[in-house]
This record gives structure tokens, sequence and C-alpha cells, in this order.
């Protein structure tokens, strides 16, 4: 028997788009001479659908699509994920299922178990968890169907009661299949693999997993298909971050002959800049790119300063739209250093996208005028500071609205945390690039850019960051240093440590008073930001919610 995975990018809720890319896996796996190809979760509506499940014409559309693709199944088997109805009155409406279809007809509904309700996953809002489990037969082999969490609790999973494959193992299947959505981050790849060689060793048969690639809105999904015989070897690995089918004849792996062993995966627990940064550069590029080809935009606009994190951004830009497709404005005030402005424009240059140089001088004066009688004399301050911030975002959303480009954000995750950054400046955006990037790994991200030639000019990466908005202005006259902030910053969001744990690390306590109440006392900031691409285990957004208006640490 030959199973094919066809790793495929989808677009949420486009099921024309989607139906017609399973339809050509299957063509192409049945010229490959497939007898089973298996696609991945929730595959005919995209996934994660969110509200638009609570829409009964959703449904119907992901079931006519499900109906389209079953005529196709004559002379092979297909596997799709989609949500199927539940027809018992209790619980919810829906399954999160995995459709196996063949011969024109649905022989079978597998439903998920374990429905993640956590980070930027929200399944158990929509879904029941299933109560049945039964494997598939089909060609003399017993199919062990599971949907991506169901097997990442190997019954040591304080998050669920049950363990699925602990029920299908009992009937003795041949195989383990699994249909994933398995987000990107840059810690991902070395998990995944680890849970999946850890199904193997438990239950000592192969395995394959079919995982989605794409982006969705904030959320990126690298592939990453993974074929793994009954010993724990990886026979195939798919591309990561590209569309990809391949597969192998389930008897040519090997059986288990007692030799399996573990990999040795250890979670990173420190920020560590360098660490996967061909990946992350990947990530957002995916993440640039599928966000303006799902939504129809071709064209994007963003504020280029002559620093690190405009600089990143525009080159991860032109590399994921292409080169007339971005479009920088140099919008340099009173504070501005020359040497900045030549540095963008040198950085222009070099990746030859189009770029206009707007002075703000005047501007900026006639807003002081006009505000003068109302500041009272008093001592020039963040407001004066905040004021050029505004200005710029004024100047890019008017080009924005003239021509129809869309305004990438420049922030860092560093800058985002601690709230060092203007609302309606340079917080202004329609997609946020390095929104999940903290600054020591957007350095890291320039000197991966720079890997085989000078794209960005080493003095950007040189010299001291700074927001240029008062004489001799430093990012140090306000924050930490970053090298540390970041890793500090790195215990208290991605690793949820409280200042006790964080302390303990060796931190000064007064420091981390201060840094953590930045992080929460600008919630309120962050709470009105634009979707950022995700590329850690903790991104702001859909997979943080605290409240703005909380006590703690403050």
């Amino acid at each position: 028997m030959k199973i094919i995975l066809a790793q495929q990018n989808y677009h949420v809720g486009n099921f024309e788009a989607n139906t017609k890319k399973i339809l050509q896996g299957i063509k192409d796996a049945a010229a490959q001479g497939a007898d089973l190809v298996v696609f991945s979760e929730l595959c005919v509506c995209g996934y994660p659908p969110r509200d638009f499940l609570e829409f009964e014409d959703f449904i119907q559309q992901c079931y006519a699509a499900i109906d389209t693709i079953k005529a196709h199944t004559h002379n092979i088997a297909v596997l799709v994920g989609g949500p199927a109805r539940n027809p018992q009155q209790e619980g919810k409406d829906l399954f999160n299922a995995a459709w196996f279809l063949y011969e024109g007809e649905v022989k079978q509904v597998i439903h998920k178990t374990l429905l993640p309700t956590y980070d930027v996953f929200d399944e158990y809002r929509y879904f029941e968890p299933a109560y049945a489990w039964n494997v598939v037969p089909f060609k003399g082999k017993k199919l062990a169907i599971t949907i991506c969490e169901d097997i990442w609790n190997l019954g040591d999973n304080p998050l669920y009661r049950i363990c699925p494959m602990d029920q299908l193992i009992e009937q003795q299947p041949d195989v383990i299949i699994n249909i994933s959505a398995s987000p990107f981050d840059y810690d991902a790849q070395q998990k995944r693999k680890e849970i999946i060689r850890a199904n193997v060793l438990k239950y000592k048969i192969p395995l394959f997993y079919s995982c989605t690639v794409g982006s969705q809105t904030e959320v990126v999904f690298d592939g990453g298909s993974l074929i793994v015989d009954a010993q724990g070897n990886i026979v195939k690995e798919m591309p990561y971050f590209e569309e990809a089918m391949d597969g192998v004849v389930l008897e040519d792996l090997k059986a288990y002959d007692g030799t399996i062993t573990s990999s040795d995966y250890t979670p990173i627990t420190g920020l560590q800049p360098e660490y996967n940064i061909d990946r992350i550069y990947n990530a957002l590029v995916l993440g640039i790119k599928d966000y303006f080809g799902k939504m129809g935009f071709t064209k994007a606009i963003l504020g280029s300063s002559g620093g690190i994190d405009s600089a990143v951004t525009l080159a991860l830009a032109v590399e994921a739209l292409g080169k007339d497709n971005v479009r920088a404005v140099l919008m340099p005030s009173p504070y501005s250093t020359e040497h900045s402005v030549d540095d963008a424009v040198a950085l222009s240059k070099k990746l030859h996208n189009p770029y206009d140089i707007i002075r703000i001088n005047d501007i900026y004066e006639m807003f002081l005028q006009t505000l003068d009688p109302f500041f009272m004399g008093l001592p020039f301050n963040v407001a004066e500071e905040n004021t050029q911030s505004r200005i710029r975002g004024n100047l890019l959303m008017a080009l924005s609205n003239k021509f129809g480009y869309i305004l990438l954000n420049t922030s860092n995750k560093s800058e985002l945390s601690t709230g060092y950054g203007t609302l309606y400046g340079d917080m202004a955006g329609g997609l946020s690039v390095l929104g999940d990037v903290y600054k020591m790994q957007v350095y890291a991200l320039a000197r991966y850019i720079n890997r085989n030639e000078e794209i960005i000019p080493v003095n950007i990466i040189e010299k001291a960051p700074s927001a240029e908005l008062r004489p001799d202005q430093k990012d140090s006259d306000s924050l930490p240093d970053y090298a540390i902030l970041d890793t500090l910053l790195y215990q208290y969001i991605e690793r949820r440590q409280g200042p006790r744990e964080i302390i303990a690390q060796g931190f000064d306590a007064a420091l981390v008073a201060r840094t953590l109440k930045m992080v929460n006392n600008n919630e309120y900031k962050r709470n009105q930001f634009c979707p950022i691409i995700r590329v850690s285990s903790k991104a702001f957004g859909v997979g943080r919610r605290v409240p703005i208006v909380g006590k703690y640490l403050s």
C-alpha cells in the first residue's frame, strides 16, 4: 500500500481554491501510484476557521466541498480534514474530523479527541471531543487515524484525561496516520519530531504525519511533514515553508526489531538570538507573502529610518513581495542625523525598491506653533517626541490610502513589550513583521540577510539604536541594554516566570520590577496593535490574553 502525504497551503474560507488544490493533489498522487493520499487538518476550509464555524452556510460549504472531493475517489482513497456535524443532541454541534473517502463514498469519519484550548488554539470553543475510537480497515491494513493534538498526549499530559492511541492500539493497527495543522515557532520542529518518535517508541508501528504549510493572518504553518518507520527512523522529511508531496510503500518500512531509540530533545529555556534564525527568516517572509496574497493586496509601504528594525523589515518585504512592490518613505525630522538618511537611501538603492524623502521639519513646526498656547510653556518632553512619530504615521497612512498600499509596521517585540512606541505613530500598520522578534533577534536577522553579501549597510547594524526624536537620543536612555532586557522579557513572556523566579536567575530585583511593570502597564497599547506574524511560542495577540486593567505586579 503506497501512502502519499500532500503538504499544501490553504486559504481559510476559500472553498473553491482549497478544493481545486486538493483535487490536483489527488490527481498527482494517483499518477504516482498512491493507494491513499493524506491531506491536513481542516484542509477543506483552512485552519483556523474560528467563528466562521458558527455559520451554517460555512458548514454547508464544507460538506459541499467534501462531496466534490468524494467524487474523485473511485481509484484512490483520500483522507481530508473538515468539520463534521454532531448527530447527538448533547454537546457542541461540530466535531473536528478526518474524512476517509474511497470509491466515491464516505467510508468513515474520525473525530478529534484532544481539543487544544491554549495559546493560539481555541478548539473547545467550537468542537465536541470524540467519544469513540475505531481503526479504519483499508486494503488488508488497519489505519489508526488521528488528528494533530491526538498524538501529543502519551498518557502523561495533565491537560487531557485520555490518550486516543491507547484506545486505538488495542485494535492492533498497522500504522498511525496523523493529519495536522501545527503552527510554527522557532522551537517547534524538534518538539514535533520528539513527539512523533515518542509515539513510535510507545506503539512500535510506523507513523505518517501530514502538516499544512502557509500563513493565516498571524499564524504560520511550516510543513515539514514526516514519515517515520517502526524503529524511529525518519524515512521522509518534507520541505519547510513550501508545498510538497511525497510518500512511501507502507510494507517497505522497517518493522519493529526492539532497537528503537528516542531523540534527545531539550526545550530551550533562555533566549538564543541566533537559534533557528533561518527558519524565523523564512516564516516572516511567508507570513508577509501569504497575508498579502490571500487578502488580495499587492503593494506595501513602510517608514524607513535608517535604523535596524525598518531595514530588516524592508529587506524581508522585498524578498516576499518583490522590489517594485515595496515603497520606503524616509521622513527625517529636526533630530534625524544625516547618516541615518544616507543609510536608508543606501539600503533602498541596494534593494532597488522605490523610495521617497519627505522632510517633516515644517509640519512639525506648524504642530508646535498650533499647540504652543495649550502646552502652557511646559518643557519639551515625550509629547513633542511623539508628535514627530504621529506626523510620520499620518503621512504613511495618507500615501497608503491614496495608492492602495498596506503599511508594514516595523516595531520589534522588545519595544512592544515595554511600550517603547507611539500609539497612532510608529505603532500604526496593517501587519506587524517584527512584533514577535526581540531586538537581539532583529540583529541576528540582519546578519542572516547579509550572510552572502552586504544588503543592509554595516553602519545600520553597528550604530547604537535611537528613535532620533530629541537631541543625542539613544534607546539605552529609556531601556536597559537589549541583551539583558530581551533575556528578562523571554523569561516573563515565553516561559511565564514570575518575578521571584526571574530574580532567582540572577537578575537585579529593581530591574525586574521596573521591566515587568512596563510590560503590564502597556497592555492597552498592544491591544490596539495590528496583527503580528507569530514566530515564538508566546506572541502578543490572540495567543497571549492578559487583562488591560489588572493589578498583578503593577
